[in-house]
């Protein structure tokens, strides 16, 4: 793998010393370890390791800098070839975000802060993978900035034990206890409070030493000398040394007795724990973030409350006056650290957060409605699941059509809206967009191609959308193909789109999963109405929809269909919507002759596919109940007026179109006074049709 790394800075520091010991192990592993960053002391070290460096102003917080710095970065991550961007902090995560969007790289994170929760901050939580440091770092991101807990990944800092080695302290006891504060002079690491412990430590500890190793930056200077006259004042200055920042570490932790971690806020970790563990020094630390993951109070060290220098002292005291409760702890948290924080631990976690983010991929597949559509998006569904087998594929479909997906085997989840109720309007789909941003989906197929499903696509910042131009917010998507409505079926419509990913769509059958459930059901309503063995059933669909009522072949003609089928032994079954109860007690008191079986309104969708199942024969106007008959494998007999069967004819093995060619068909009208396409279509033409299909 081709690594980038990002950080403000090279200079020491537990972030880059994190990123030096990730870049050195990469490289002895055969990968390419690439690290940007603004320079510092540290560079000829990563370069001795074989890693590679580019200086960027990766760490100037200005506008006009970031967006200066994100092509910048962005040809390093194709000269290097690179597979995934590591950013380490807030900055060189903005840049590193947008120029992983224009590369089309993996971006992960790494939180070593306890983020204030401001909008500077949420870019550490839109990486595909966010690796935090600790237990309390994981809870705020998820909390604070909506990280959904699926893309956390908890790797602890680690500590190299080639450069740290364990000594015991009983053994280097000396006539001086010195005691150590590594880090930053930053008011949130506690100097103060450390000070104050200090001066009332001395009282206890004859040949007190005290080590304050790290410096201020320049913005904390006044912070510096606040500390430095409190030493004075509190008449520590003979036996304290500020030795400003160390290189050397691990030689500075071989001569302390004690460090002290003295933070005042919540730590992201704290590596100067685990460093000092590895060389067997004790550790006293305040009780903050993940400190507590590190050391179990009482077992592998002592841990005080935040600021509050009198038990961190009575801390410090009881160490001194016990080496051999110093001992036990030094030699049990050397246990912890050799098992948990080594460095070709945390070399390994990273490098498998690396194949899963490269391996596991998220697909989207949006197709709000309509119900018939949802089923001829199946072939589509079952192509794209064979030509991304190792994909998560999410479905993002309408409350009304939800049923008919609940069991396909080509998806791993199904996302609902509810366009008409909830989640209606502009402030709906708002919401709808942060759901799935938070799902972090890295490719997006849009197959409704509406203004709606073009604008949730953008919405989830998926790098690659695909789906058609149509001039409804088509220029939402980065991957399209011209609209120019070809009279072609809409499974072949579809498929245009998924050429575009290089899937070919060679089987076009459409599918239902009806359950074992829905069988008994229709057994049972079947029961009731006293078939015989001998009788066919023919399923008839009696409407298409409140909107097209010109799709509807007249009631009449239905009656006097339903009539001739009696006459030739076969029963009728018809099937519609809440809708269309009172046209079915209408047609009901109009048939004399033959008793129907009604089913309208008294089935789901599972449920009717079931049913249709049943059907030796399929008769509906071109509406769901007929891709529902296509998809379950029946004879069909589609009428259609005002719609062109070349657009919307539904694949089907055995069927037969029957269609009155008129001036004025198709005309795409969901009214008309005449309605001369559909009551054309005479009685005896269907049932010659019948005939013909049952034979």
């Amino acid at each position: 793998m081709n690594i980038l790394q990002i950080l403000p800075e090279l200079n020491v520091g537990g972030v880059e010393t994190g990123t030096l010991d990730l870049a050195k192990y990469l490289v002895r592993l055969g990968h390419k370890a690439v690290v940007v960053s603004a320079g510092g002391a540290l560079v000829n070290d990563l370069e001795a390791f074989g890693a590679l460096h580019y200086q960027l102003p990766v760490h100037k917080k200005s506008l006009f800098s970031i967006l200066k710095t994100i092509p910048l970065l962005a040809e390093i991550i194709k000269k290097e070839k690179i597979d995934i961007v590591h950013a380490r902090s807030r900055v060189p995560a903005w840049i590193a975000y947008f120029a992983c969007r224009r590369t089309k790289t993996v971006f992960i994170t790494t939180c070593h802060g306890y983020y204030k929760k401001h909008p500077f901050s949420y870019v550490m939580g839109w990486a595909k993978r966010v690796i935090v440091l600790s237990n309390v770092i994981a809870r705020h991101m998820i909390e604070d900035f909506a990280v959904p807990h699926e893309r956390i990944r908890l790797i602890p800092r680690s500590v190299d034990l080639e450069k740290f080695k364990f000594l015991s302290p009983d053994k280097k006891r000396g006539q001086e206890f010195n005691v150590g504060i590594i880090g930053r002079i930053t008011p949130l690491k506690g100097h103060l409070y450390f000070i104050k412990a200090m001066a009332k430590a001395a009282r206890a500890i004859p040949n007190l030493k005290i080590w304050i190793v790290g410096d201020a930056p320049s913005s904390r200077q006044a912070y510096k000398e606040q500390v430095e006259v409190l030493v004075r004042r509190l008449g520590l200055s003979h036996c304290t040394e500020f030795l400003g920042t160390q290189r050397n570490i691990p030689e500075i932790l071989t001569n302390l007795d004690l460090v002290v971690l003295a933070t005042t806020t919540h730590e992201a970790f704290g590596r100067v724990i685990v460093e000092a563990q590895a060389c067997g020094v004790p550790v006293v630390a305040t009780e903050v973030g993940g400190v507590v993951d590190i050391i179990e109070n009482g077992r592998t060290g002592l841990m005080v409350p935040p600021s509050d220098p009198q038990s961190m002292a009575e801390a410090i005291i009881r160490i001194f006056k016990d080496p051999a409760l110093a001992a036990e702890f030094a030699e049990r948290a050397y246990e912890k650290v050799k098992e948990e924080y080594n460095v070709e631990l945390m070399v390994k976690n990273t490098l498998e957060v690396y194949t899963d983010a490269l391996s596991n991929f998220k697909l989207l597949i949006i197709k709000l409605s309509s119900l018939g559509d949802i089923i001829l998006s199946t072939p589509g569904l079952r192509a794209i699941r064979e030509r991304f087998p190792r994909h998560k594929i999410s479905f993002l479909v309408g409350e009304e059509s939800k049923e008919a997906l609940l069991r396909c085997p080509y998806i791993d989840e199904l996302l609902v809206a509810d366009l008409k109720n909830k989640d209606k309007g502009l402030r709906g789909l708002l919401a709808i967009g942060r759901v799935l941003r938070k799902k972090n989906f890295d490719l997006v197929i849009d197959l409704q191609n509406n203004r709606a499903s073009h604008l949730l696509a953008f919405l989830s910042l998926s790098s690659e959308r695909y789906g058609y131009d149509n001039k409804k917010f088509g220029f939402l998507l980065n991957h399209r193909i011209k609209d120019d409505k070809p009279p072609i079926d809409p499974v072949t419509h579809q498929s245009r789109v998924l050429k575009m990913l290089g899937i070919d769509l060679r089987d076009n059958h459409l599918e239902l999963w009806p359950g074992k459930n829905d069988a008994e059901y229709v057994d049972g309503l079947l029961n009731t109405e006293w078939l015989s063995a001998d009788q066919k059933i023919i399923g008839i669909n009696i409407s298409a929809s409140k909107r097209w009522l010109t799709k509807c072949w007249p009631k009449g003609h239905i009656a006097k269909l339903c009539e001739e089928l009696g006459l030739k032994n076969m029963r009728v079954v018809i099937t519609g919507t809440q809708t269309d109860a009172a046209d079915a007690n209408s047609l009901l008191a109009m048939v004399k002759n033959t008793k129907i079986i009604n089913a309208c309104a008294k089935t789901s969708v599972n449920q009717l596919a079931s049913l249709i199942k049943r059907c030796s024969l399929y008769i509906s106007a071109d509406s769901s109940p007929l891709h529902i008959a296509a998809a379950m494998g029946v004879p069909v007999i589609a009428f259609f007026g005002p719609t062109d069967p070349a657009r919307h004819m539904p694949p089907a093995k055995n069927h037969l179109i029957i269609r009155r060619e008129l001036p004025c068909s198709p005309c795409y009208k969901p009214k008309c006074r005449h309605n001369k396409c559909m009551r054309l279509i005479s009685v005896e033409e269907v049932l010659t049709g019948i005939d013909k299909l049952l034979k």
